[in-house]
């Protein structure tokens, strides 16, 4: 994929977030960059508490006020810094411009309203049209998200529906205004095989018909080898590796890249145990002085300990590690 500069959407620069915590703010995001560009899926890859979701929130303005907070950096919209608009304008800015697909459904839909009432309202308070009109545009939201009987679900209550159906909701929520950006928060979380296979490729295929450019956040690399063109990989609030999928997994370089990609199950192995990392994330009240990573790294040096390596280009993207080692699988 040929793309410039001219082709960023969102441009994360340096972004740093603190979260509260008995009475202390603790760096939890610790300047992270990261592009999404038109027509380009990205996949922002780690496990639990690393920090992927924080991000995005951040993207959208929508971090709680008292809890947490973006100390540095800046979020760009086509060259606006989201970090400097007034809650008005940034809800403007949301679903017409970007959109995001909350990780649970069935706690992101209120149980109150029926599917039709919730798409008719974000139709209506960004576009200037009538009741029906609305209604029409929800219905056609619906199907393009692929589900089933969209005209008859139009009045089910949340409550009604299969988790795959409220996903297909909520991608056509996220998707009904034509957005630029989608954000996708664990879209897939919960849901079996069959029907993941089928909400990624709903969401792919809204992608590029829209030609947006999507983020999309997940611990499961069987979901990024399966969408992704681009992977940015988060340990600890620090983005460590970033290349495109297809050299990401042939080429791991970062230690905690190669210990995900080791972790993943070989069905064709009869027997042996499981490939684990050693030890665990550092909290944040304590980071270590050097590496975040270098507590479990199998090939820490001694001025991992020292001093926190910077995020470098290579070759093939950018990688924070002092002392990179051949991936052997």
């Amino acid at each position: 994929m040929n793309q410039t500069v001219h082709d960023e959407l969102i441009a994360i620069r340096d972004l740093q977030i603190s979260i509260q915590s008995e009475g202390s703010f603790f760096e939890v995001v610790k300047g992270v960059s990261l592009s999404i560009r038109t027509n380009e899926i990205v996949c922002l890859v780690g496990e639990s508490g690393c920090g992927k979701s924080i991000t995005a929130l951040s993207v959208m303005g929508l971090l709680p006020a008292d809890v947490a907070r973006v100390t540095g950096g800046e979020i760009l919209y086509r060259g606006q810094n989201l970090l400097g608009l007034k809650s008005r304008d940034m809800r403007r800015l949301r679903s017409d411009d970007i959109s995001m697909i909350f990780q649970d459904p069935i706690t992101s839909l209120d149980p109150v309203f029926t599917i039709g009432s919730l798409l008719q309202e974000v139709i209506q308070s960004h576009r200037k049209v009538s009741r029906s009109e609305a209604e029409k545009l929800a219905v056609r939201a619906l199907e393009e998200a692929q589900l089933p009987d969209a005209s008859k679900r139009m009045k089910s209550y949340p409550h009604e529906l299969s988790g795959g159906m409220r996903q297909r909701v909520m991608i056509a929520l996220a998707t009904a205004l034509n957005p630029s950006v989608l954000i996708a928060d664990e879209p897939t979380t919960a849901l079996d095989v069959t029907v993941q296979a089928q909400i990624l490729e709903s969401l792919r295929r809204r992608q590029r018909e829209l030609k947006m450019g999507m983020l999309l956040i997940t611990h499961d690399l069987a979901v990024v080898a399966a969408v992704a063109d681009r992977v940015a990989v988060m340990y600890s609030g620090e983005i460590v590796e970033e290349a495109s999928v297809n050299d990401l997994f042939d080429n791991p370089k970062h230690p905690y890249t190669q210990g995900l990609m080791g972790a993943i199950p070989d069905i064709t192995a009869r027997r042996g145990l499981l490939h684990a990392i050693p030890g665990r994330v550092p909290p944040p009240q304590v980071p270590p002085p050097g590496c975040e990573f270098a507590p479990r790294c199998s090939y820490s040096i001694g001025p991992c300990w020292e001093k926190r390596p910077a995020l470098l280009p290579t070759s093939v993207g950018k990688l924070r590690c002092i002392n990179p080692q051949p991936f052997s699988r």
